[in-house]
């Protein structure tokens, strides 16, 4: 059996709550050897430290701050955040999930900068690596980023869904890396012929992004960590490559990335 990576799930949220350990066995037995766990606030900051501590070495943590829930008490957010991770920097593996998002509104688009900025200046502190969200704020992130690409240790930009020019421009950012999840598997998607032309395994990790964006052939169903198989399968033939040459290349990048075994 291949041994694969989710780096992006949010496994903590209230759509696994009457079935998380069923869900976690499944990923197990489809062999997803390793699960990151994303958090959007506060809140999900503390829950997923909780949760980790319960499955050591394959629920592996985050903190941060979501830009979709960057609000008027955003500094007060960060702050707490920040005590949390000053307090838990030998579990926390990742600062996120962070980045811009002014897809559906730009209302508090100068405070997202300013909370993004402030977490990136986390990431060069504590070296670690960031996990990205981006949507329809590439031009400002990419600006952000590099003011401190010489410092900081790299991360994902999670769920690529761009051209070849938005992956050229990421691809700059050489300690970073895409993450790549269902969208691969949909129909009228255009990642299959776009990675393979300008993206190179080394510059790729799986994701799911659970319970959001299931993979075909499980689209319209709550998407769980085992349906990274479906993401290994449409990469292994975009690039036509075994299965095998996609799970150990991905998995060497969640070593480099993320600093794990």
């Amino acid at each position: 059996m291949l041994n694969i990576t989710d780096t992006h799930c949010h496994i903590d949220g209230e759509e696994f709550a009457d079935d998380r350990e069923a869900v976690i066995q499944r990923a197990r037995e489809a062999g997803v050897g390793k699960l990151f766990v994303p958090a959007i606030d506060l809140t999900t900051s503390h829950r997923i430290l909780s949760l980790c501590q319960q499955y050591p070495d394959y629920l592996y943590p985050m903190v941060g701050l979501h830009p979709e829930e960057v609000r008027a008490d955003w500094r007060e957010q960060l702050s707490a955040i920040k005590t949390i991770l000053n307090s838990q920097l030998s579990i926390v593996n990742c600062i996120g999930e962070v980045g811009l998002d002014y897809y559906w509104s730009r209302e508090f688009e100068q405070e997202q900068l300013e909370a993004f900025e402030e977490q990136v200046k986390w990431s060069v502190e504590t070296q670690l690596p960031l996990m990205i969200h981006c949507r329809k704020a590439q031009n400002e992130l990419v600006s952000i980023i590099k003011r401190y690409a010489r410092d900081l240790p790299g991360g994902v930009f999670h769920c690529f869904t761009g051209n070849e020019q938005e992956a050229r421009e990421l691809l700059q950012f050489d300690r970073f890396v895409l993450g790549i999840g269902g969208v691969l598997t949909f129909k009228k998607s255009h990642l299959p012929e776009v990675l393979p032309k300008v993206v190179p395994l080394d510059r790729i990790v799986l994701e799911t992004d659970a319970p959001y964006m299931a993979p075909v052939p499980m689209r319209g169903q709550r998407n769980e960590p085992a349906y990274t198989l479906h993401v290994l399968h449409k990469l292994a033939e975009a690039y036509n490559v075994s299965e095998a040459a996609i799970a150990d290349a991905t998995n060497d990048n969640v070593a480099r990335i993320f600093n794990v075994k």
